[in-house]
This record gives C-alpha cells, structure tokens and sequence, in this order.
C-alpha cells in the first residue's frame, strides 16, 4: 500500500517537527515579537468570526488564484522564518 502525504505541498513530517520544535522552543516574549512583526506589515488583519463559518471562509480563500493566495496569506516575515526553517 503506498504511503499518502497527508501535507500541503512541500510540506512532511520532518517539517512539521521542526516548525513545532521552533514554537515550542520559543519563550513568551520572542512570540509576541514574531507575532507583532507579522502584523507590522499592515497585509494581515485579524477579524474575530464565529468558529462555524471558518470552513466556509477557508472555501473562499481557495477560489483566489494562488499567486494572490500567496501574496495575501504570508507576510514577508513568515517567508524569512519558513525559509530559516527549512534550512535547520
């Protein structure tokens, strides 16, 4: 039986260890710093919704064509810290 990769493209299981192991390591203060730095940007936003609509939200974020997916669901600094990720 073959194996099925239950991640999202270029995502495994060593990848996923080691972004768990980054926040799990983190100490109080270094994640409110990488949480304010994400948000410095102004293309993120935070919007408090009720739990049972996020299925549907997720729906139409996935109707966007990925290159504006892309561009609007990471900021710069979430690139640099996946990239220093998948280097350790």
């Amino acid at each position: 039986m073959a194996h099925i990769n239950q991640f999202p493209p270029g995502w495994d299981e060593e990848r996923v260890r080691r972004v768990i192991a980054h926040y799990e390591s983190q100490t109080e203060r270094q994640a409110i710093a990488e949480d304010a730095a994400a948000f410095k940007s102004g293309r993120r936003t935070v919007v408090e919704v009720p739990a049972e609509l996020m299925p549907v939200i997720r729906g139409l974020i996935q109707l966007l064509p990925q290159s504006t997916h892309a561009k609007t669901t990471k900021s710069s600094s979430s690139k640099s810290r996946a990239k220093s990720l998948e280097a350790k």
